[in-house]
């Protein structure tokens, strides 16, 4: 059959990148407590195009997908993106994958335990000579505002945060180890079922532990710094205000290898 795809193009315009995107994908992916977890992916798959080619050819990246959706993890990824690029003929070829991963957590006074949901995202792209990684976890959290608590005499307005950390390493991190580092710098975690001897706990821990969201990015930067496996990583905190129209944010950066 004629391959449409191969036809030459004269318009002589690059493209950086083609492919598919929002592909809904069944995964499994490796989980520090139970080996391996499964659940379903957001998947993004691209490669570049050269100026002579009209178009490329988007069933083969569900194809390479089929053979590589087993354990993810740095070295699979990496074997997918190149097995990607010699399929098309390309220079590089990304992929970036978001999924859900539950951790069953229990509550601080009673016990009870229940599943919390944490955003994970994996992002690799590969050259002929460069692989890159990364990996982030979108953490959400509670953060207790220490100039409300100054200036009021009966309470502090509290809210709901998130917490994302990117980080490029030399050697394995668990995403559990990068929500632990989070909720840590957090006024409190948060959890799914909270009986009122819970309530009551959390609700005093974060009164103690009042943080603004340049409080949280920083403890959070603090903790990556004492990790020699981190080469790079940025953190984002955006704090969902309950007394204000807005959320507040910080992000810090650091190449660690600079």
């Amino acid at each position: 059959m004629k391959d449409v795809q191969n036809q030459p193009d004269n318009r002589n315009i690059y493209l950086q990148r083609v492919g598919i995107r929002n592909l809904q994908y069944p995964v499994t992916v490796m989980d520090r407590n139970n080996g391996y977890q499964d659940t379903v992916a957001t998947i993004n798959m691209y490669v570049d195009l050269p100026v002579d080619f009209r178009g490329t050819h988007m069933s083969r990246f569900v194809e390479v997908l089929n053979r590589y959706r087993l354990g993810i993890d740095p070295k699979i990824i990496k074997n997918m993106l190149e097995e990607l690029r010699n399929n098309l003929n390309a220079s590089v070829a990304r992929v970036e994958i978001e999924f859900p991963y539950f951790i069953l957590k229990k509550a601080p006074v009673s016990s009870i335990e229940s599943f919390l949901k944490y955003t994970c995202r994996i992002e690799g792209q590969k050259t002929e000579k460069l692989y890159e990684f990364t990996m982030s976890v979108g953490v959400p959290i509670m953060t207790l505002c220490p100039c409300s608590k100054e200036i009021s005499e009966r309470g502090a307005h509290n809210q709901r945060a998130m917490a994302w950390i990117h980080i490029k390493s030399k050697k394995m991190i668990w995403f559990e180890e990068l929500i632990d580092a989070a909720e840590q710098a957090a006024s409190s975690p948060v959890f799914t079922i909270l009986k009122r001897v819970d309530e009551k706990f959390v609700t005093e821990h974060a009164y103690d532990n009042p943080r603004f969201v340049e409080d949280v990015a920083r403890e959070i930067a603090v903790r990556l710094n004492r990790d020699e496996r981190i080469s790079w990583y940025r953190v984002e905190v955006e704090s969902f205000e309950s007394i204000h129209d807005h959320s507040a944010y910080a992000c810090v950066m650091k190449d660690k290898e600079d």
